[in-house]
């Protein structure tokens, strides 16, 4: 059988993982599911890697869950109450390695994201999608109420008030809505796509490795910290990327008008 989600790595610690169940719009069963949480932990463990592109094969990103499988069935199978949900929960760990990973994650939206794909998609640092991508929460649609993070990310990311209409009105949008409502940074041709997404993808991948992991743990720590943790939090992390040989590379670098070349140390 083919592989349900496959994972490219290449030599500048950039690794592309694809969904790979196109004739089904590339939703999620609990195979696909397996998969995925075995691959995003092997990621999120990996030091040598910068970067992951998330995106789909065929013409969807993901489109949540398999419905044709009956309500919950392709996930939690024959379970019910608490063994469901503990089911469930474990593969919603998916998510949290995408928002938590020392990697910065980028989802590359080629096509169709809607439910736990969308879901997924939030839970990435940065978001791009092919101007014919269409987007839908589609819980309410399908009498659910939503899994995999997207109550908590969405509204952080469009505001509270959008995403309560997201949700509650349950209206499918375009890609041209997606970037006005800033869910995504920017849209591109589908031919593009995925060249733009590396074209970032390398441009991070060449920062000073210590720092990028450090600014992506210091806006994880602001979801829940004060402002004055998260002070205390900067010091700490600032001071220590300060007496780095990056940061100093950096520094010879900007007054030699070249670019740097960092060796995370």
């Amino acid at each position: 059988m083919t592989d349900l989600v496959t994972t490219e790595i290449d030599d500048a610690g950039i690794a592309l993982v694809t969904f790979n169940r196109p004739e089904r719009l590339n939703t999620m069963t609990a195979e696909l599911l397996d998969a995925a949480h075995d691959a995003f932990a092997a990621l999120a463990d990996d030091e040598a890697v910068k970067v992951v592109i998330l995106t789909g094969a065929g013409r969807a990103f993901c489109a949540g869950g398999d419905l044709s499988m009956g309500p919950g069935g392709a996930v939690t199978g024959d379970l019910r109450g608490e063994e469901a949900a503990l089911r469930l929960r474990k593969y919603m760990e998916t998510s949290a390695y995408l928002h938590t990973m020392p990697a910065v994650t980028i989802a590359a939206i080629n096509g169709a994201c809607a439910g736990a794909g969308l879901s997924w998609a939030c839970a990435a640092d940065l978001r791009f999608a092919a101007e014919g991508a269409r987007f839908n929460v589609a819980f309410r649609d399908a009498g659910l109420s939503g899994d995999f993070g997207g109550t908590w990310s969405l509204p952080r990311i469009i505001g509270f008030g959008r995403a309560r209409e997201k949700y509650l009105l349950s209206k499918p949008f375009d890609a041209a809505e997606a970037l006005r409502i800033g869910l995504v940074s920017e849209t591109c041709p589908a031919e593009g796509l995925l060249d733009r997404a590396y074209e970032v993808a390398r441009e991070l991948a060449g920062s000073a490795p210590i720092a990028l992991r450090m600014i992506k743990q210091n806006l994880i720590d602001s979801e829940c910290t004060t402002f004055e943790q998260a002070l205390d939090r900067e010091a700490v992390r600032h001071a220590h990327c300060s007496e780095t040989i990056d940061a100093a590379e950096a520094a010879a670098a900007f007054v030699a008008k070249r670019r740097p070349v960092f060796i995370g140390e």
